[in-house]
C-alpha cells in the first residue's frame, strides 16, 4: 500500500509549484495537494484557521501515517501541525515561522507590474524563474481587493506566531532543504530550525533561493528520494 504525502504551498503559492514533486513521487506515494483557503481566512486567528482545515482536511479524508511537506507559509502550518499531532516525517523548505524577511505590507500600494515582476524574482536565486505566467498569478491576487486582504491578514498572522517555544515538541524525523540563496527565510534560519527540531537534518542547495522545489526540483527530489529512502 502507498503512503501518503501531502504538500503544502505558501503564501503566493500555487499548487503547480510542486508539479515536479508531484510526478517524481507519484508512483510511490499517494500525493495530496490542498488548496489552502487563504483568501477567505475569518480577520481572528487566520493561521490558526489554516491549521483546522488542514486538520479537518486530514480527518475527512482519513490520512494516518503520511509525510508533511510545506514551503514557506505552508512550512509554517506543517510545524504547527506536527507540535499538536504525530506526523511519520515532516519536510520544511523555506519555512516561515522563525525569520522572513517580507515588504508584504507594501504589496497593496504597489501593485505594478514592475514592482510584482521585482518582487517575484526576488523569490529565486535566478530571475528567470520568475515567468510572466508566475508574475501575471501574483499580480493577478494583488489587484484583487479580497484576496489580498486575505494574504495580508494571513502574513500579518504567521509574524504573530513565532514557532520557537513549538520545536522542541517535533517528534517526527524532520528534512530541511533550503536553498543558499534564500533571501526570504536566509539560510541562517535553517539552521535555526535544526538546531530546535530534535530529529533533523538540513541539506542545502547551492544556486537555489526561497522555493527550491521549483528553482532546483532535480536536487530537491533527490534529496528529498535519499531521506525517505535512508529511513
Amino acid at each position: 500500500m502507498k503512503q501518503n504525502m501531502i504538500l503544502l504551498h505558501g503564501l503566493f503559492g500555487q499548487l503547480s509549484n510542486w508539479d515536479s514533486v508531484v510526478k517524481e513521487f507519484s508512483a510511490s506515494y499517494n500525493i495530496h495537494v490542498p488548496a489552502l483557503p487563504i483568501y477567505n481566512t475569518p480577520k481572528e486567528e487566520p493561521l490558526l484557521y489554516l491549521l483546522e482545515f488542514l486538520e479537518s482536511f486530514i480527518t475527512e479524508n482519513n490520512l494516518n501515517d503520511f509525510i508533511l511537506v510545506g514551503n514557506s507559509l505552508g512550512g509554517h502550518i506543517a510545524v504547527l501541525y506536527a507540535a499538536r499531532h504525530k506526523v511519520k516525517k515532516l519536510i520544511l523548505t523555506g519555512s516561515s515561522g522563525l525569520y522572513e524577511n517580507t515588504t508584504m505590507g507594501s504589496f497593496p500600494k504597489r501593485s505594478s507590474v514592475a514592482y510584482i515582476k521585482a518582487r517575484v524574482e526576488y523569490t529565486f536565486h535566478d530571475p528567470a524563474i520568475a515567468t510572466e505566467a508566475l508574475i501575471s498569478q501574483v499580480l493577478s491576487i494583488t489587484t484583487d481587493t479580497q484576496k489580498c486582504l486575505g494574504v495580508l491578514r494571513v502574513a500579518k498572522s504567521a509574524q504573530r506566531h513565532y514557532v520557537a517555544d513549538l520545536l522542541s515538541q517535533i517528534s517526527a524525523p524532520t528534512l530541511l532543504i533550503w536553498g543558499r540563496e534564500d533571501r526570504i527565510t536566509p539560510i541562517h534560519v535553517a539552521h535555526e530550525f535544526a538546531g530546535m527540531i530534535p530529529d533533523s537534518k538540513l541539506v542545502v542547495i547551492d544556486e537555489c533561493g526561497h522555493a527550491p522545489m521549483m528553482e532546483q526540483p532535480v536536487a530537491f527530489n533527490f534529496a528529498l528520494k535519499q531521506y525517505l529512502s535512508n529511513l
